[in-house]
């Protein structure tokens, strides 16, 4: 299992497109890796469908985006078929690879399996893993789903932009916040150097510890 902060493994497999080395395919960009437990299944069909559908988003963010499946490079080919009708996708072409991985050698190596899961040999199926990659290849987020369970796309993007956010500037984001809205201080930086950066732009919580640690600014931009 691939801790965060560690160098994300590189490997070499197949794919529709070809086969890839991962860290070159990958590059200087940011990437996400997302895995499915087998072609021509539901919840996968549906998941795909909608990664395609956000690929402005993704590409908005600099991020390359790929999928894994413990099946064939040949399956793969004909469930894009179904994922492109199911998600009325038009285009030529699929917009993102697909890793074959019938032998699971990824997914065992990767830490993506469910026990609660099993496929028809009785063996665990691969979970719906997300990671996401930063430039230096290190991982910078890790979630897993259960097998029966779709994604939040939405939310993997709003972690994104989170994660770019606080690489630029020195602040952390609250729950639920999304692009645009109020950020915080970290904890690292001293009050006399927030206020350089801030000004009265900064405003400092009253809470009932006393101590001044929730300071509240607008979003930085690149601007």
């Amino acid at each position: 299992m691939v801790l965060l902060g560690e160098v994300f493994p590189n490997f070499i497999a197949k794919t529709n497109v070809g086969e890839i080395d991962f860290h070159k395919w990958l590059g200087d960009s940011w990437g996400i890796l997302f895995s499915h437990p087998n072609d021509f299944t539901p919840v996968c069909t549906t998941e795909l469908a909608k990664v395609a559908k956000l690929m402005p988003e993704f590409q908005r963010l600099g991020v390359k985006v790929i999928a894994i499946s413990c099946n064939s490079v040949d399956s793969h080919r004909q469930w894009i078929e179904d994922i492109k009708s199911y998600g009325e996708i038009s285009e030529n072409g699929f917009p993102y690879p697909i890793i074959a991985d019938e032998t699971r050698d990824l997914a065992i190596n990767l830490g993506m399996l469910d026990p609660a899961e099993l496929n028809s040999q009785g063996l665990p199926v691969s979970a719906r893993a997300v990671f996401v990659i930063d430039p230096q290849k290190k991982m910078r987020l890790s979630i897993l789903y259960p097998a029966t369970t779709g994604r939040n796309f939405d939310e993997i993007i709003r972690v994104i932009e989170s994660l770019q956010l606080t690489e630029k500037h020195n602040v952390a984001t609250p729950a639920n916040w999304k692009k645009g809205e109020p950020v915080m201080v970290v904890p690292t930086i001293s009050d006399e150097e927030a206020k350089k950066t801030y000004g009265s732009n900064m405003k400092t919580l009253s809470l009932p510890s006393g101590k001044p640690y929730l300071r509240i600014v607008p979003q930085p931009t690149d601007s």
